[in-house]
């Protein structure tokens, strides 16, 4: 498969995960990926695992000066850039009732004001047939008990997609969402522990949990010329989960 020869693509929270399956499916088809993390040595034994086409930088997607590195290392070696997978994300279960200030600010800076920073640095290394793709959730449509900031930053996250369309109006590059549900990640092992896990995959109609290489499948679609004419779409990968 070589849907994706000759793009050069970065991926946010790139090194596990539904972006490091992401980044091999992209790299299997053909691109050039520059992954995006906070932790170095999760970057670096992600890089060599993925081989000779791919490069890390480290840095936080809410952090400006990070970004701007992030994106001079691929004008630096590639020139321009065609892909984007804002992939970063947080979330943790609190119970409506012990939200405080500090959770709301880590959720909504990492999913929303990440997401959107994301997007509006790597804008100007964009051209026509871009692909911009925006990690949701199957949370933002249903909601989750105990998962307040999450699901409704997810819901935010579907919404800039919908804005997005408008505002890319003209310039040719498509913006989706890819929205995940019951997936077997760090993340979601952090958040619901094993047996949470066990019983998130047992409310999909496949009654069990998603594998990350079947998002990365999915990305690599929206990332490709196969979805020419999707922008403003959800793509749920979610077993269901938020369609029954």
């Amino acid at each position: 498969m070589t849907r994706l020869t000759g793009k050069t693509a970065v991926i946010t929270g790139g090194a596990s995960g539904i972006g490091l399956a992401s980044a091999k499916r992209f790299i299997e088809e053909g691109a050039f990926v520059f992954i995006f993390g906070r932790r170095q040595d999760v970057l670096d034994a992600a890089v060599a695992e993925l081989g000779p086409n791919a490069r890390a930088v480290q840095g936080s997607v809410v952090n400006e000066t990070d970004l701007d590195r992030l994106y001079a290392a691929v004008k630096a070696e590639r020139g321009t850039l065609d892909i984007v997978f804002a992939n970063a994300g947080t979330g943790s279960m609190v119970k409506l009732g012990a939200i405080t200030a500090a959770h709301i600010d880590e959720t909504f800076d990492t999913n929303v004001k990440g997401t959107i920073l994301t997007i509006e640095k790597a804008l100007p290394l964009m051209g026509e047939g871009g692909s911009i793709i925006l990690t949701g959730s199957s949370a933002g449509t249903t909601g989750a008990p105990a998962m307040t900031t999450y699901s409704a930053s997810k819901a935010a996250v579907r919404n800039l997609a919908r804005t997005w369309v408008e505002d890319l109006k003209g310039t040719v590059i498509r913006v989706n969402v890819l929205s995940p549900g019951a997936v077997a990640t760090e993340l979601a092992a952090a958040a619901l522990g094993e047996e949470g896990l066990k019983a998130y995959g047992a409310m999909t109609g496949f009654q069990r949990m998603g594998d990350p290489a079947e998002l990365g499948a999915a990305a690599a679609f929206l990332a490709s010329d196969d979805s020419g004419f999707m922008t403003g779409s959800e793509l749920a990968v979610d077993g269901g989960l938020a369609q029954i």
